[in-house]
């Protein structure tokens, strides 16, 4: 399922990252959710929603580490 805002993100998006990481996120959520929906490009055989969360995590560590409780700018 596309987010279409961010006040739709999950609760542990919403009330860990900052609001620029928020829009990241649900941005790379939605590519890799239209981009693995057909189960043969899943590399890890999960499912079209675990693979898209993977790529958003991963897309939002490219630009925030997480310091102690918080997630910093790199």
């Amino acid at each position: 399922m596309p987010y279409k805002k961010i006040t739709q993100l999950p609760k542990g998006v919403k009330d860990n990252l900052p609001k620029d990481a928020q829009y990241i996120f649900k941005e790379a959520y939605n590519s890799a959710s239209e981009q693995y929906k057909d189960p043969q490009k899943r590399k890890k055989g999960g499912s079209r929603e675990e693979t898209a969360m993977r790529v958003a995590w991963s897309a939002v560590k490219k630009k925030y580490i997480k310091q102690g409780d918080k997630w910093v700018k790199r």
